[in-house]
């Protein structure tokens, strides 16, 4: 079963015009008729329930703004992504804004790249993650103290820091919090965007081996977005390589990153080396 299925995405930011999705992209993501920027363009792929599926792509090729669209935080042009979590089936893009937003707060939760846009730097680390269990609609406050302690710890945050602020934090820490706060809420689908950009090679290699022990516990559906051939080798199942807001290869990981087919990937994968 699939957690999420998106099929023809489509996102622009300009005037628009008939042509926007319809022309290929020629070397860039802007439509040769009108200037718009076409973000994404007849984006469609599955994310398998349990699974991590990774996407990458250089900077401006749609992969963050496929995030974006998917946990609501920007509004596609067309297509459809229907999301599956037991009785639950419905396209994102048809519920109206109560519905999305409690979709949202009780079935996804995202891990961003700055901690800065995932925590609340004015509250506890202990805070943030009882103000997502919060938004949740819990209200038993010993028992959100006490979830907060447990996922603090399994997320290797020193329980004895639970009440200090996360910018007496290093980065690395800061991202711990950030992933108990996304955990906090048992989410059907996890977002991760460039999560170990920015950190020491040391604190990547801590993160990236959280992560990986945390999906295998837990069989989350993860989305993860990422510039980094060596976090899609580890942790990823099934990778997508974006380019002009578009999916120019799919496929296993391994066989993405050992027998590239596109150009692109080709290209990829040969820097890497």
């Amino acid at each position: 079963m699939n957690a999420l299925a998106v099929r023809r995405l489509c996102k622009r930011y300009g005037p628009g015009c008939d042509s926007c999705f319809t022309s290929p992209p020629v070397d860039s993501n802007r439509c040769i008729d009108c200037g718009s920027i076409v973000a994404l363009r007849n984006v469609s792929f599955d994310l398998p329930a349990g699974e991590l599926v990774g996407i990458m792509g250089e900077s401006g090729s749609g992969k963050s703004t496929l995030l974006r669209c998917l946990f609501f935080d920007d509004v596609p042009d067309d297509g459809s992504a229907v999301f599956r979590d037991g009785d639950v089936t419905c396209d994102l893009f048809t519920l109206n804004r109560a519905e999305a937003r409690k979709l949202k707060n009780r079935s996804f939760s995202i891990v961003h790249q700055n901690p800065r846009l995932g925590l609340n730097f004015r509250t506890t680390a202990g805070g943030n993650v009882a103000e997502r269990v919060l938004t949740a609609g819990h209200r038993n406050y010993r028992g959100i103290r006490a979830t907060a302690t447990r996922l603090l710890r399994r997320t290797r945050v020193p329980t004895d820091r639970i009440d200090e602020l996360p910018g007496n934090f290093s980065g690395g820490m800061q991202q711990r919090v950030q992933i108990a706060k996304a955990l906090s809420v048992h989410p059907a689908i996890l977002f991760l965007d460039e999560v170990t950009s920015g950190l020491d090679l040391s604190v990547q290699a801590q993160i990236l081996d959280l992560i990986q022990e945390l999906h295998q516990q837990l069989r989350l559906s993860i989305l993860l977005v990422t510039h980094d051939i060596g976090v899609v080798k580890l942790l990823a199942s099934q990778t997508m390589i974006m380019q002009h807001g578009t999916i120019v290869e799919s496929g296993l990981t391994d066989q993405i990153l050992e027998d590239p087919q596109h150009p692109y990937t080709q290209e990829l994968v040969g820097a890497a080396l």
